[in-house]
């Protein structure tokens, strides 16, 4: 969750950066010169701009990681526990076909862990001190086995591939929309007017708020393959039970902002389309269907 929160949240303030910049060196002013929109120019200049602003966002994600939690990396492991987080990631990022990840651990009382980085060999897989406290040997593996997963399935690169193809859309409709409110609806033959400024920045709000629900589905649907993923790794009854823990605790304490904000277990409609994360519910039901062995429908005699 902490993953796609601090992503999406880097997305946009990068997206408006940019957005600022193109109006400031008047970039907008020349593509609407004249009685139309340069539609061609547009659509070219907000693929650089959308695709820029998400591998922008992709390549600083584990330095946006760290700051955002205060992940410690650890170098030298200062105890059994390190030692054993270390070795777990190791042996299973050899398993996955990755390099070794950064391992680090942030403090935060819920139960939590990421993996982030640009590429599958520069990862960062992160656990909180929450997990350590909550979670017995087992269900610890089997979260670091869907961490993992997420790095060897190439999550965050595919993510920034989603975004950028988004970004593109905002950035090209929402100049669009500006253009056509402002000159059919306010009737503006002098360039660009303030109703193409006000309407383009709203636009790219509404537009921006509709990519982060597609981004949301993209995350839910790969949630349930790094869950296989992790059962790989390290078992499809640890991941379970890892699954079953984190449900447990949810219930038995309020949720962080952090985590409430996305509705990791559910909630309304609402919630369910922001939801980085698919029910838990779902998500054991899932791991259950997938250790059971197909029905063989039996053959019928001519």
């Amino acid at each position: 969750m902490k993953r796609i929160l601090l992503f999406v949240v880097t997305n946009f303030a990068v997206l408006a950066v940019l957005s600022i910049t193109m109006q400031l060196l008047g970039i907008d002013r020349v593509l609407a010169q004249g009685a139309g929109l340069n539609l061609t120019g547009l659509l070219a200049m907000a693929a650089v701009f959308g695709f820029g602003g998400s591998f922008i966002s992709l390549l600083i994600s584990k330095w946006m990681a760290k700051m955002a939690t205060g992940a410690h990396v650890i170098e030298v492991p200062a105890d059994m526990t390190q030692r054993w987080l270390v070795d777990t990631v190791r042996r299973q990022a050899d398993k996955a076909g990755i390099g070794m990840p950064e391992v680090a651990i942030y403090e935060a009382p819920e139960i939590n862990a990421f993996a982030t980085g640009w590429n599958r060999d520069s990862a960062l897989v992160a656990v909180s001190t929450g997990l350590l406290n909550n979670m017995s040997q087992d269900e610890a593996e089997a979260v670091l086995g869907h961490e993992v997963s997420h790095v060897a399935n190439g999550d965050m690169v595919t993510l920034g591939l989603v975004q950028g193809v988004l970004n593109t859309f905002v950035i090209f409709l929402s100049r669009v929309v500006g253009f056509v409110v402002d000159r059919v609806l306010l009737r503006n033959e002098r360039g660009t007017g303030p109703g193409f400024w006000v309407t383009t920045i709203v636009a790219e709000l509404v537009l921006g708020i509709l990519a982060a629900v597609i981004v949301a589905w993209f995350s839910r649907w790969r949630e349930f393959r790094a869950d296989a993923g992790g059962a790989s790794l390290a078992g499809r009854g640890k991941m379970i039970a890892a699954l079953e823990r984190l449900k447990l605790n949810q219930e038995q304490s309020s949720l962080p902002p952090q985590v409430a904000a996305f509705g990791i277990s559910g909630g309304g409609a609402l919630m369910r389309l922001m939801a980085s994360h698919p029910p838990l519910d779902e998500r054991i039901a899932a791991l259950r269907a997938a250790d059971r062995p197909e029905r063989v429908s039996p053959v019928r005699r001519a």
